[in-house]
């Protein structure tokens, strides 16, 4: 397979302060409980999430002779090892509201490892990651474009989700390169990892979030108008969703490849913002807001 090339390289970034430990508010994304239990449901998933995603990649790092997929794979593991480190002081934050995020943690650690690593393939598991990977890279699709859609998020929450889309998006086509070149997975088991993906990831977000609004205090009739109101921020036309949808189906394409996907609304605003501003990823997170609404 021709691996289109990559136009923005992995660049691991460490040691950066987001100060989560901070006042943050407990609904930090405008005191909407639903938006910010659904974001915080994913921090919660992360750090077991990049852990699988690397054990499934490593699966495969013995049978790589190229220098350059090589050093791809090095970078990969040491920016998603940065993710989990990140989500897991956020999830402190999350913790000290009274939230057991070591046990839901642990709950989706258990399922990918019991579940995954014991019932399928080694080739699958890494197809899984694939389009995981798939789903976290055109996240980005929808944060970064004029509307502006984490405008009311708290900066430091909000600029932790832009540094990790950033750096989802320069890594996007590591584990389908080892899937397709090294696992060689083909269509169809390339696919049906997909929908299984498809199904699990909102499946296991809804999950936590629910988990976490009971812990909140909400009623069933408090947490249904919580879901109808969320998901239709969700899935109307000009919400959270909408952007991603070209970009998700493009994955069933015969031949597809992440790079194929190569202009990312925002990066370089990001990557200048970041560089000028000595590394900082609140600063730059807000200057490229500013820039992107110019």
């Amino acid at each position: 397979m021709t691996t289109p090339v990559a136009i923005h390289p992995i660049v691991p970034r460490e040691k950066l302060n987001f100060n989560l430990d901070g006042d943050i508010p407990k609904y930090w994304f405008g005191g909407d409980p639903f938006k910010s239990r659904f974001w915080d449901a994913l921090s919660i998933i992360f750090p077991p999430g990049e852990k699988f995603f690397m054990t499934c990649v490593r699966d495969f790092r013995d049978q790589v002779t190229d220098p350059k997929m090589l050093q791809e794979i090095k970078d990969f593991n040491k920016q998603e090892a940065q993710h989990g480190i990140v989500h897991r002081q956020d999830n402190e934050r999350i913790r000290k509201q009274g939230i057991d995020t070591e046990s839901l943690s642990a709950w989706v650690e258990n399922f990918l490892t019991n579940r995954y690593r014991k019932w399928y393939s080694r080739s699958y598991t890494v197809a899984v990651t694939a389009a995981l990977e798939h789903f976290t890279s055109i996240i980005a699709h929808s944060m970064f474009d004029k509307r502006d859609l984490l405008k009311e998020a708290d900066p430091r929450v909000r600029a932790m989700y832009a540094w990790h889309a950033i750096e989802e998006v320069e890594h996007k086509g590591v584990a389908y390169d080892v899937m397709v070149d090294v696992a060689k997975v083909g269509y169809f088991k390339r696919v049906l990892a997909l929908v299984d993906a498809t199904i699990l990831f909102p499946v296991t977000i809804f999950y936590i979030q629910r988990k976490m609004l009971i812990h909140d205090g909400f009623t069933l009739t408090q947490r249904i108008k919580l879901m109808a109101g969320g998901i239709w921020w969700l899935i109307k036309p000009n919400g959270l969703l909408a952007p991603m949808a070209k970009a998700y189906w493009t994955y069933y394409k015969v031949g597809f490849h992440p790079w194929q996907e190569s202009t990312q609304h925002g990066y370089p605003e990001w990557l200048a913002a970041f560089n000028s501003s000595g590394g900082d990823p609140v600063k730059a997170s807000e200057q490229m807001r500013q820039t992107l609404a110019m």
